[in-house]
């Protein structure tokens, strides 16, 4: 449990279902870790979810990868976001990312590039995965964490024609264990600021 309570914020779209249980699992580790979550659906967002974004510490963005980057809904909302750029109104928050997608690869990588180049353009500071490679030598297994050996976030592979209960079970840990590590970090962040107030 964390000294200081941070809110952290999920923003992601979900396609089919499977990356919403990407979604809350990072939900779960930042609550597990202390954190007040606030998860909104981009696709679907209002202005009280925008104030939301707004007044978190930390946002996580997360999107299915599709064809390179980012979902089209996750686009709108990251275009949609310029007008808090204007105002620097998510300047050093605390960002993070998630995705997936059917293939091992699927080049997850381009989509959380394009969510780290976001998060810099709002002047946000990144928290990486934190995780060594999974299941990347004959001791290893696919129930590693980070299985899939993403650095920049957590990724997931997820069956394109299974449902949601088909989500790897490692993905969603590594999932979680992202979600805690952006609390812990913003925690840090909170009470260092706290002190230097002081």
């Amino acid at each position: 449990m964390t000294a200081v309570r941070p809110t952290v914020a999920i923003a992601y779209h979900s396609g089919y279902g499977h990356t919403a249980v990407i979604a809350e699992a990072v939900a779960r580790g930042a609550a597990a870790a202390g954190a007040e979550v606030v998860s909104v659906s981009v696709d679907t967002i209002t202005d009280e979810q925008w104030a939301q974004l707004d007044a978190a510490d930390a946002i996580v963005f997360g999107s299915p990868t599709y064809m390179g980057t980012a979902s089209g809904a996750f686009h709108v909302f990251a275009e949609a976001s310029s007008k808090r750029w204007f105002s620097d109104a998510w300047r050093d928050k605390v960002a993070a990312g998630f995705t997936n997608s059917a293939s091992k690869s699927g080049d997850k990588a381009g989509t959380l590039g394009f969510f780290q180049t976001l998060a810099a353009q709002h002047g946000m500071s990144w928290v990486n995965l934190g995780l060594k490679p999974g299941w990347n030598s004959s001791a290893g297994t696919e129930d590693d964490l980070n299985r899939l050996g993403f650095s920049s976030g957590a990724a997931a592979s997820t069956p394109a024609d299974g449902g949601t209960d088909t989500v790897h079970k490692a993905d969603i840990a590594t999932a979680e264990h992202l979600g805690e590590r952006v609390t812990r970090h913003t925690a840090v962040l909170l009470a260092g600021r706290a002190a230097l107030a002081a």
